[in-house]
């Protein structure tokens, strides 16, 4: 008697695994939504947390169903904070500030690359902005 693996036993090998890791995500996406809630009772997220813990697959199906437009919701709120630390790190980094740029200008300037007209325009700019 040959102890082989098939085909069809590889297969039903990673279907399984992909359920197992489909549904660690769900579940760890649920108590991470339960947890950030801020429109639920600490007790309530307690219930939550047990129903999910006790009964994992009512428990998960039960909170999306219920809840699945506040987890939505959540989500999006966290994307718009994270967009909106992201736009002030690049302004933070991105913006150089007039002195800056007018120490620059007297290199320029210095170095016979600008005409004292341009410098003077240039630096107006910079001031006027």
């Amino acid at each position: 008697m040959e102890d082989s693996i098939g085909f069809f036993d590889i297969f039903w090998s990673i279907f399984w695994l992909f359920l197992m890791v489909a549904w660690f995500w769900v579940a760890v996406t649920v108590v991470t939504d339960i947890f950030r809630s801020k429109d639920m009772s600490g007790v309530t997220k307690a219930i939550w947390i047990g129903f999910v813990i006790l009964i994992p697959w009512a428990g998960v199906l039960g909170y999306l169903i219920i809840r699945g437009d506040k987890m939505r919701e959540h989500n999006e709120e966290a994307v718009a904070r994270m967009q909106d630390a992201q736009k002030d790190y690049i302004r933070s980094v991105a913006t150089v500030s007039p002195a800056e740029e007018i120490e620059k200008l007297v290199a320029l300037k210095e170095k016979g690359a600008l005409t004292e007209e341009e410098f003077a325009a240039q630096k107006a700019k910079i001031l006027n902005a």
